[in-house]
């Protein structure tokens, strides 16, 4: 059973319990892949609901459908927390609140028209893919990668700072140069016009029309390929660091001193030395001895 959740009690609620919460038999996991099956087809349901040629034509097959799964939905919630012994908790976590808010907006809906477009947030809830399909050590992976960015976030933060303040002088600079009538009629909008530039996207519903002017557009868009590696190299960077912590020792070989070492190592790498001091090496017969 999962270890964060458990049956709040014997007979149905733990069968229901089995079914729903764990993928081990043939059953449970029929459960989670139908889940999966009606969540994607919900999400198609509203898509093709905003095509205006497919919502004039079957629009009212569409709402009938998405208050079809909305009701499913609603009620596999609701057994969700009968079952459980601890609800609240289950309904604190991350998989708990992605159930409440894909059932919100249809019944939102009854009190403001146009919410039901939200329901786009139900298409989370096929993360439980990945604890269908035995993946969760990609979850693990995807950890390595979230403390990677919180330990560049100051020199990423640093970046951006730099970034805004060249994107301000050069705005600044252009708005001085170019006429109201080419677009640049405030320093806010040369702001817009300068990241526009800077990042090479090129819009192009605002162009210098001075020589002056473009020459200072082409300066900003070598500057911006020049410094769109820095933060993906700070990320790699600190993505490597945590790769190595994670999955390297620093313990030291007794025998040659070298000191990384993955996390499983027994031997060491360079001198086959037995690395785990405090019991003897089952390979080395003399030792037991």
């Amino acid at each position: 059973m999962s270890e964060a959740f458990r049956p709040a009690g014997e007979g149905v609620r733990t069968r229901l319990f089995q079914i729903i919460f764990e993928s081990d038999t043939p059953l449970a996991k029929g459960f989670d892949i139908v889940l999966i099956a009606m969540i994607l087809t919900s999400v198609l349901v509203v898509m093709l609901d905003s095509v205006e040629r497919f919502g004039a034509v079957y629009g009212g097959l569409f709402y009938w459908l998405e208050w079809g799964f909305t009701l499913v939905f609603t009620i596999e919630l609701l057994v969700r927390i009968y079952i459980l012994d601890k609800p609240m908790r289950y309904l604190r976590s991350f998989y708990g609140i992605i159930d409440v808010v894909a059932i919100l907006p249809t019944w939102l809906m009854l009190l403001i028209p146009g919410t039901q477009t939200l329901v786009i947030v139900r298409l989370l809830r096929v993360l439980r893919i990945f604890r269908v399909l035995r993946l969760m050590q990609f979850v693990g992976e995807g950890r390595l990668l979230v403390e990677a960015l919180k330990n560049s976030v100051h020199q990423i933060f640093l970046f951006l700072f730099t970034v805004l303040l060249l994107v301000t002088l050069f705005a600044a600079l252009v708005y001085m140069i170019e006429p109201d009538e080419a677009g640049f009629s405030s320093i806010p909008m040369s702001i817009y016009w300068a990241i526009v530039t800077l990042t090479t996207v090129g819009y192009g519903d605002i162009v210098p029309v001075t020589p002056l002017g473009q020459a200072i557009s082409t300066l900003v868009m070598l500057i911006g390929y020049s410094i769109i590696a820095v933060p993906t190299g700070v990320f790699s960077a600190e993505v490597i660091r945590s790769i190595r912590a994670d999955r390297y020792s620093d313990q030291a070989c007794p025998g040659c001193g070298h000191d990384r070492h993955e996390k499983r190592a027994r031997y060491c790498l360079k001198c086959g030395t037995w690395l785990d001091e405090e019991t003897p090496d089952p390979n080395n017969r003399a030792s037991e001895t």
